[in-house]
């Protein structure tokens, strides 16, 4: 590979000695430590120094993960562990992590010191009449001067905790009395405040079993995960259970029963079950079942009570076609042994569908496509890509004889950008998609060379402020070729980088295959720009016609987060616009906004933007219960203002394609998933009016 020239002589010897050793956990940390470093220094766009700035740009960030809500370190601590702010440098050169030592003995006693204490402030009644708050935003507080302080903290945050559970059972209570519901017991103020209290203590206690269970192997991981984000937001390191994750978010398939499993009371429990995944073929795992013990066909079984969620995943997950059988506890108590048969599981939700859109006593029909995010199987060229899912439906939308489409890309964070560059040239000719710019080279562009045009008539982009990555390049593309219409939030995320996932084991020869695994690294290593030669990055791509957005007056993006990497423009690609651009935008900019001016909905969603932002700045929130009550009846009732945001929108008729009527009409759980999609579409008023801008556009 061509990261191994860049090795240090003493690495490389390091690596390559001829005898097998016993690795324990900080001689992998040594090797995982200088790998990573030089794999960012040699493949990374714009790799910083390793020096005092990236360390304490490093400490900052690994200790905002260590304790995100300042609810365990004192002042103290932060000032024991800064000794080494400037030190991760040399750390990282000689492989000794005192940072990690430190950080790792520390978290590990205030954890037994808060357990200590929180269980005895949960065993006492909470006074709500006292006038005090608590400010839930870590920025705005410091760390505490001491154990005292601690304490306190704690007081503030789980009487919070107990305050919310009791105005919810205080509102049931109420309820129930107005309505003479006797299926509500009712209890005194003292016994709801109590029962409050205990669940509260119930769920810190599981939050603690689990935090107990976190090793330095979890530590390690957020150490050296800070050190990628400290040269920017999208290098992460991936601890081998991490990656596993990544894969299956990024494919939308794994290989396993499909149950979805929590950690509940020591026991592993099932929360979800996949439709037509091998367990819900198999029919005797059900949700609410606790799994005691996983056995590998005949293997003798693993007891995996009181085992970390992440470890009994791995147990339960496997290879298609393999067997494991579970022990499992049902909600009667009946304890029995089930053998479920590994097959691929298809998370539907992650994969690009479609529906015909109409408007009421129109006869234009149009298409609509949903694409959550740009997927591939990386791990398999024959699996499932997003690009050929959306040629298929395009086919399918043309046999409708649809009279313009819309492509959905709100909230899709992006993916593939391969896929990005094919689903573009279902709608050009050919032609330039992206330019991509590695480091020290001269951009290159990446092209549709398929000469077929998939669909030529009128199209629209939805967007929105968290559309991102290949989102972006999609919608900047169709914008500079003038060959449709993005409309959304005033600019999408702002992400103008490109990944690529590298194997840390991949640097490893056979001697030291015993410290496999080390994990991968997603190394931000090209950017990427338009073809007119501007960048997203941070910038994001601005709609033609601008829509109000519940997010509108609050900041997010690329540029809210630590150490991004800046805006640049390079020279605009060579590529004509399309032979039949819009040619009314500015016509439509204008009637839309007539339109959206004259909408209820939208000005309700406009008001409720306001409104967010408000609620979104008040972070410092009272203790005592009846300013507790008025902020929460002044919340309740705007939401109850805004209701009308998601009401169905009669002239809006979104149905299935004639080609998936079939299926519907024979897969019972593909109908009823279908249906619930079709009534969420009918309440969508950014549908209903690009739809109406669709109509208006002129080619």
């Amino acid at each position: 590979m061509v990261l191994t020239r860049f090795f240090s002589a003493a690495l490389l010897l390091l690596l390559f000695t001829s005898y097998k050793i016993d690795f324990d956990v900080k001689e992998k940390e040594k090797v995982l430590g200088q790998v990573l470093q030089q794999a960012i220094m040699s493949g990374h766009f714009s790799p910083v120094q390793f020096n005092d700035s990236f360390s304490e740009r490093a400490f900052e960030l690994y200790l905002k993960r260590l304790d995100v809500r300042k609810q365990f370190l004192t002042q103290e601590d932060v000032n024991d562990l800064s000794k080494y702010k400037m030190e991760i440098d040399n750390q990282l050169a000689l492989g000794e992590y005192a940072l990690l030592d430190n950080a790792v003995l520390i978290m590990s006693q205030r954890i037994k010191d808060t357990k200590a204490f929180y269980q005895d402030i949960l065993n006492k009644p909470f006074d709500f009449t006292v006038n005090e708050s608590i400010e839930v935003d870590p920025e705005k507080i410091g760390w505490v001067a001491n154990q005292n302080e601690l304490k306190d903290r704690w007081r503030k945050t789980l009487k919070y905790q107990v305050l919310t559970r009791l105005h919810t059972q205080l509102e049931v209570h109420k309820k129930a009395k107005e309505t003479n519901d006797t299926t509500v017991q009712i209890k005194t103020f003292e016994e709801l405040e109590e029962d409050a209290r205990k669940k509260v203590l119930k769920s810190i206690d599981d939050w603690f079993s689990r935090m107990e269970k976190f090793d330095r192997v979890d530590r390690q991981g957020e150490f050296f995960d800070a050190i990628g984000t400290a040269i920017d937001p999208h290098t992460n390191y991936f601890a081998p259970k991490e990656k596993e994750n990544f894969d299956i978010s990024m494919s939308g398939q794994l290989e396993g029963i499909g149950a979805t499993l929590q950690e509940s009371d020591g026991y592993i429990k099932v929360i979800n079950i996949v439709p037509g995944s091998p367990s819900w073929k198999q029919g005797e795992l059900k949700v609410n079942d606790l799994i005691l013990s996983v056995a590998q066909a005949s293997a003798e079984p693993v007891d995996i009570t009181g085992m970390r969620i992440d470890d009994a995943v791995r147990l339960i997950r496997g290879k298609k076609g393999t067997e494991v059988r579970l022990t499992i506890k049902k909600q009667d108590g009946q304890i029995k042994t089930i053998s479920i048969i590994r097959d691929v599981v298809v998370i539907e939700e992650t994969y690009a569908k479609s529906a015909i859109l109409k408007k009421e006593k129109e006869k234009e029909i149009y298409g609509y496509i949903y694409l959550p995010k740009f997927y591939a199987d990386f791990n398999d060229k024959k699996g499932r890509r997003c690009s050929e899912d959306i040629k298929q439906e395009l086919l399918k939308l043309k046999n409708e004889n649809i009279s313009g489409l819309i492509i959905d890309l709100r909230d899709n964070g992006g993916g593939s950008l391969q896929d990005v560059v094919d689903i573009m040239g279902l709608f050009i000719p050919t032609g330039p998609v992206v330019q991509v710019k590695s480091r020290g080279g001269m951009p290159y562009v990446l092209s549709d060379l398929d000469e077929n045009i998939y669909y030529d008539g009128k199209l629209i982009i939805m967007v929105n402020e968290v559309s991102a990555s290949a989102s972006e390049i999609l919608a900047a593309a169709v914008q500079d070729y003038k060959r449709g219409v993005v409309i959304g939030s005033t600019a999408t995320f702002g992400k103008g980088t490109v990944q690529r996932v590298v194997d840390l084991d991949a640097f490893l020869n056979m001697t030291y295959s015993d410290m496999r695994p080390l994990g991968s690294l997603k190394l931000t290593n090209q950017k990427f720009y338009r073809i007119n030669g501007g960048a997203t990055q941070l910038k994001g791509v601005s709609s033609d016609i601008v829509l109000p957005d519940n997010f509108q007056y609050i900041d997010i993006g690329e540029k809210e987060l630590d150490y991004p990497m800046q805006w640049t423009e390079i020279a605009a690609a060579n590529y004509n616009k399309y032979s039949k651009p819009v040619q009314n935008i500015e016509d439509l900019k204008k009637l839309s906004a007539e339109r959206v001016k004259k909408n209820e909905t939208f000005s309700m969603i406009e008001e409720n933007a306001k409104f967010l932002k408000q609620q979104r700045d008040k972070t410092s929130l009272p203790l005592n219960l009846e300013e507790y009550k008025a902020a929460q009846e002044k919340i309740k009732e705007m939401n109850k203002k805004f209701d009308d945001i998601r009401k169905e929108i009669v002239e809006l008729s979104p149905v299935l394609l004639k080609a998936d009527k079939p299926r519907a009409e024979t897969d019972t759980t593909y109908k009823k998933r279908s249906d619930e999609w079709l009534k969420e579409l009918k309440k969508d008023v950014y549908l209903l009016e690009s739809l109406s801008i669709l109509k208006e556009m002129k080619q």
